[in-house]
């Protein structure tokens, strides 16, 4: 058995929990928050059998995207004039984080 922790972003978190549903793949979900834009986020945290892990790992793949954003950078008020002008800059944002862990015991009460 494998545990599988995701984090993507909460544009992509819908479409994922509905994908896992229609896979019957068990997810709890949590709200999270993080990365250099301190966007929201949604972790899902998966329980699997080892045999499962690379049907999931598509599932999160094909729903959650990458995709290109503006930004614009933080001003360093420190600096002169010429540097203190803020310029939106695009990054590439979404996709998924995901690790995958071995898991020693399980246990359903």
């Amino acid at each position: 058995m494998k545990l599988i922790l995701a984090i993507v972003q909460d544009k992509d978190a819908n479409l994922l929990s509905s994908e896992f549903i229609d896979a019957n793949v068990r997810a709890t979900k949590l709200s999270t928050t993080g990365g250099f834009l301190k966007s929201g986020n949604t972790t899902f945290i998966i329980g699997i059998d080892d045999d499962r892990v690379p049907e999931v790992l598509q599932i999160i793949k094909e729903s959650a995207q990458t995709r290109e954003q503006f930004m614009t950078p933080p001003v360093n008020l420190d600096a002169t004039s010429d540097s203190t002008m803020a310029y939106p800059i695009e990054v590439q944002v979404g996709g998924a984080t995901v690790f995958v862990l071995p898991v020693d015991a399980f246990h359903h009460f």
